[in-house]
């Protein structure tokens, strides 16, 4: 066994060439490694966290206001609940480039954002006495969540009842059973939103969003251990996260960019505005489609640039990283974020209206580059 260990010694030193080139690989392995940490760090600290944290206060409000609405229909009320639900609804938007993680795995994303709400079911619903009771009860946020499918839930299933033709309802014309739907599916949002943080930021998050979850008995740690998603992804490499390496990590969190670009394009804008499904446009009672497919590219720019507006590090950003590898490469990633911002935002609006538009297909041409490129930098990744 010594004479093994003597001569592997021997092999390594002659492989390596010479002590300063050992050094100078190791120095260079240990660079890249501390610099992806810190970028995860980053990550989960300043763009998943505090963007989870406000969708997850927003919709706390939401659902307090939507009972004032229920026990005093008033415009003013109205306006105050529309206005809050906008809110929410564009902290969920930018949260959509990291769907790869709790809001995946625990299935939240397709329960609280499908669309086109299921006409049918919701006008069976308003005519079913035992399941409005039930929605009614001190646990018809529970009942929502449970008994109704994707296609009534979320923010859709809210949308509807707040908003026509992109206006705030007179509250006048919401009927009883509306308001005891829309307070229930409120309530279903907020579980799941207080879910979503507290998978992320662990015991960070506030007591009471723990004691929630641990209430309605709902999942919130990674792959069933005791690890949140946040310190799954900060311990990447390290024995008992999911990720096996730091640069494994950064690679999902451009997977998570480019998963939500290339729904951007193809889906959201490109469904109806090819044809395939002229039906399938997100948010067309609020009229705010085009901000939401500005707030999806915003949550890539988020994620890239290292941290929500206010709380950005470039110094610990994949777009510092790919930089410092490849200067050219990162111009490219910045200006294709850039240019799909702009192509959605030159997009007429409302959308419901304007969706074969000629510049609707300059917006998916501008998306599917941007996916595009976002898949030259995890080529990169995976050769460092």
């Amino acid at each position: 066994m010594k004479r093994l260990i003597i001569n592997v010694f021997a092999l390594a030193t002659l492989m390596c060439g010479s002590m300063t080139f050992v050094a100078c690989s190791d120095k260079n392995d240990d660079t890249d490694d501390v610099a992806a940490a810190a970028v995860a760090q980053q990550f989960v600290d300043h763009t998943v966290a505090p963007t989870y944290s406000a969708l997850a206060a927003k919709t706390q409000e939401l659902v307090e206001q939507l009972v004032a609405l229920k026990a005093n229909p008033t415009d003013a009320n109205m306006a105050t609940a529309c206005a809050t639900f906008l809110e929410a609804r564009a902290w969920w938007e930018k949260s959509e480039a990291f769907l790869f993680g709790a809001a995946g795995d625990f299935g939240i994303d397709p329960h609280i954002d499908s669309w086109p709400l299921d006409q049918d079911a919701f006008n069976a619903l308003m005519n079913s006495p035992n399941m409005l009771s039930n929605l009614d009860s001190e646990d018809g946020d529970v009942v929502a969540g449970d008994q109704l499918g994707n296609a009534l839930l979320g923010f859709h299933g809210i949308e509807y009842i707040l908003f026509r033709n992109g206006q705030p309802r007179a509250a006048s014309s919401l009927t009883d059973n509306e308001l005891i739907y829309v307070v229930a599916v409120a309530g279903d949002l907020r579980n799941r939103c207080f879910q979503l943080e507290v998978s992320w930021l662990g015991d960070k998050a506030p007591q009471s969003h723990i004691d929630l979850m641990e209430e309605l008995e709902m999942p919130y740690t990674c792959a069933g251990g005791d690890k949140s998603y946040g310190e799954n992804m900060i311990d990447a490499g390290n024995a008992g996260s999911t990720y096996s390496s730091r640069l494994v990590a950064l690679m999902a969190i451009v997977d998570g960019c480019r998963s939500i670009a290339d729904e951007v394009g193809t889906s959201k804008i490109g469904k109806p505005h090819n044809g395939e499904d002229p039906n399938y446009i997100e948010s067309p009672y609020s009229q705010t489609s085009i901000i939401d497919f500005h707030n999806n590219i915003v949550s890539i720019e988020n994620a890239y640039m290292g941290g929500i507006e206010g709380e950005r590090n470039n110094a610990k950003s994949l777009h510092q990283f790919v930089k410092d590898h490849d200067k050219d490469l990162d111009a490219r990633v910045t200006a294709a974020i850039a240019e799909a911002l702009s192509k959605i935002d030159a997009m007429p609006a409302p959308f419901v209206n304007n969706y074969t538009n000629a510049s609707c297909g300059e917006a998916v041409e501008a998306c599917q580059n941007l996916d595009d490129i976002l898949g030259e930098v995890n080529d990169m990744l995976t050769k460092i």
